[in-house]
């Protein structure tokens, strides 16, 4: 069974998804085992800056605040000002900087807060909706964003991203989550190419 953590944050979720359906990934929440699946192959110890892309609700921003090191930051950056008001409500965790704004703006983002290259990006933005020009471009930008030893962590629910990824980054690991609704494609990413 899949449950959501939290009750009340479905209509949330939901609320946003029909205010805006081709930026808000899905109407529901990411489910524990997306988060763990997705998480999982990463060495968060080693981890001292992530950014997230579509924090939405907050279900990653949460599991990734439990397993960054307490000296790491957390930017996230989200379209809806909704989300990122319930995000800072949320926690007064100060490793979190949430951010209204577009991942297009990624390294503008970053550089206002002092950030110079992130160890990690997750990405919930839903880039089968992207024009493919806008898509490219934001990939490019988070290639520049990251370190050059970062990865790019993506949960889609169709496989648009997997060629972005193929053509900027030397190692790309691909895997499935079926208890999320809906199933999604993962995608780990790492040794970016400076495009």
């Amino acid at each position: 069974m899949i449950a959501n953590p939290e009750p009340g944050l479905s209509g949330l979720a939901i609320r946003e998804f029909f205010r805006n359906p081709l930026a808000v990934g899905s109407a529901f929440p990411a489910s524990r085992y997306l988060v763990a699946h997705m998480l999982a192959p990463v060495d968060w110890s080693r981890v001292r800056c992530i950014v997230e892309y579509g924090p939405g609700t907050g279900i990653f921003t949460r599991a990734l605040l439990a397993r960054l090191p307490a000296q790491a930051r957390l930017l996230a950056i989200d379209t809806s000002a909704a989300f990122i008001d319930h995000l800072r409500g949320q926690t007064d965790d100060q490793r979190l900087i949430a951010v209204t704004g577009s991942a297009d703006h990624v390294l503008g983002i970053m550089a206002d807060h002092g950030l110079e290259r992130a160890d990690c990006i997750l990405s919930g933005l839903p880039f089968s909706t992207l024009v493919p020009v806008r898509a490219a471009r934001l990939m490019d930008r988070s290639c520049h964003a990251l370190a050059p030893d970062g990865r790019f962590l993506a949960y889609q629910m169709r496989r648009v991203v997997g060629p972005l990824l193929a053509r900027r980054f030397a190692r790309v690991t691909t895997g499935f989550e079926w208890r999320n609704i809906p199933p999604c494609h993962l995608y780990w990413a790492s040794e970016p190419a400076r495009i």
